[in-house]
């Protein structure tokens, strides 16, 4: 088991999120109220917080590289010890790794369906930093020939993540294979690393309400008090996205988990309460526990199953991961090719694999940073997305903690149980047989 990693405690990351919001607020407001007034005033604050704005951008950009490689290598270590200790645990990954794509597969379509149906309203572009210009986007197919890397340093110094995250993946897994003794100094360094970036992302973070209240006085000065109805529609397509894969957990469920949707439902509702109150996938996992007996999962399964997919299994997360870039995307006029979109879904979960445990706001950049970069997607306006993050995080934890029981009932389904749990189908066996599956 890893150290824990430093960060802010629950109690202090809240009281800085309702900073950051607040400054937010402050600055749409103040660039709203000299919006479209030809005056030195104007001229003298955009002069200001421009670069101000830029600085704490960059100075978080800066932490993605070696916290997302470092991440992933950790990550990958961790998750084959895992699966090395017993089958429970491997088929556990497995299933991780497979609905981690599905749900940002599954998202990157809703999402671009929905922003075709609902598209982003005019005057977003405000949004984008000024002087800021999209990176030039590589022609379909050109992705492929780059993802091995020739050269890794040279992916990372110019933040191609796509090819980045595969060389990250492959020291990973190679990593695992030598002897204990290296093994355990290399994964130690890497833990090292982890813990300095969050260190240096939480210094950054403190100075959040200042870098926010810049760039937001930017927005406002351009859009008016019009900038609250764009980041609006921005929180209503990411919660929608988190809902879609809240409702695929049923029907997985359901359909591979072999039970009920409403036993499902029941046993879901009470840990999806402290999933609400909380915003914490890790303070859920008593309840998740204890709602495993209704979902009448194998003795032990739920045990082993729930703490690993605490730790690494987030699919609504990686689902909202993947909305936020394209919806980016969108807002930038980035063309994103079915290729694209396709590396991008592949980052997100592998990115999501390896996530932190803290709130997503904490790992705001460092998990959805990559996914923009590895899909040609400008970062300018992810400062401005972080201050409210906080309404889509509430969503991500509860489609994280509702997957868990589902693959938590897949995984730890008995062998014998072929059918749907249910009241009516226990007291009546002849409707039991009627509704088994053929094994």
């Amino acid at each position: 088991m890893s150290p824990p990693r430093p960060g802010l405690t629950t109690r202090r990351w809240n009281t800085l999120s309702t900073r950051i919001l607040l400054g937010l607020v402050v600055g749409l407001l103040a660039g709203a109220a000299l919006s479209g007034r030809s005056s030195g005033m104007l001229d003298l604050l955009s002069a200001i917080a421009a670069p101000m704005g830029q600085l704490w951008l960059d100075a978080l950009t800066m932490t993605v590289v070696p916290l997302v490689f470092s991440l992933l290598v950790t990550g990958v270590g961790s998750a084959t010890s895992s699966a090395a200790a017993g089958g429970v645990a491997a088929r556990a990954m497995v299933w991780f790794v497979v609905l981690l794509v599905a749900a940002c597969a599954l998202s990157a379509v809703l999402t671009t369906l929905a922003l075709t149906w609902a598209p982003i309203p005019a005057g977003n572009g405000a949004l984008q930093v000024a002087g800021s210009a999209p990176p030039v986007v590589a022609e379909a197919g050109a992705w492929f020939k780059g993802v091995i890397p020739a050269n890794p340093v040279k992916a990372a110094a110019e933040m191609s993540m796509a090819p980045l995250v595969v060389f990250a993946l492959f020291f990973g897994f190679a990593a695992s294979r030598i002897e204990t003794h290296l093994r355990t100094s290399l994964t130690t360094f890497f833990e090292a690393v982890v813990a300095t970036m969050l260190v240096i992302v939480r210094w950054v973070l403190l100075a959040g309400p200042l870098g926010v209240m810049a760039l937001g006085f930017g927005v406002g000065a351009k859009m008016g008090l019009g900038a609250a109805g764009a980041l609006a529609h921005y929180v209503l397509i990411v919660v929608a996205a988190c809902l879609a894969i809240t409702l695929a957990a049923y029907v997985l469920a359901a359909l591979v988990g072999r039970i009920s949707p409403m036993t499902f439902a029941k046993a879901a509702l009470p840990v999806q309460v402290v999933a609400l109150g909380t915003q914490s996938s890790l303070a859920c996992l008593p309840a998740m526990i204890t709602a495993t007996r209704a979902l009448r999962t194998s003795p032990g399964a739920a045990e082993v199953v729930l703490p690993l997919s605490v730790s690494i299994f987030r699919a609504a997360s990686a689902a909202a991961n993947i909305a936020v870039a394209i919806y980016l995307a969108h807002l930038h006029g980035v063309g994103l090719s079915p290729a694209n979109l396709g590396i991008g879904v592949l980052v997100a979960a592998a990115v999501s694999l390896a996530a932190v445990g803290l709130p997503a706001q904490v790992s705001f950049f460092a998990t959805i940073g990559p996914v923009c970069l590895a899909m040609g997607v400008p970062l300018d306006a992810l400062p401005v997305l972080l201050a409210v993050e906080t309404v889509p995080d509430i969503f991500r934890t509860l489609g994280n903690v509702t997957t868990d029981l589902a693959v938590a009932r897949i995984v730890g389904r008995p062998r014998n149980d072929g059918q749907f749990i249910d009241d009516d189908i226990e007291q009546s066996p002849q409707r039991a047989a009627n509704v088994s599956f053929d094994k």
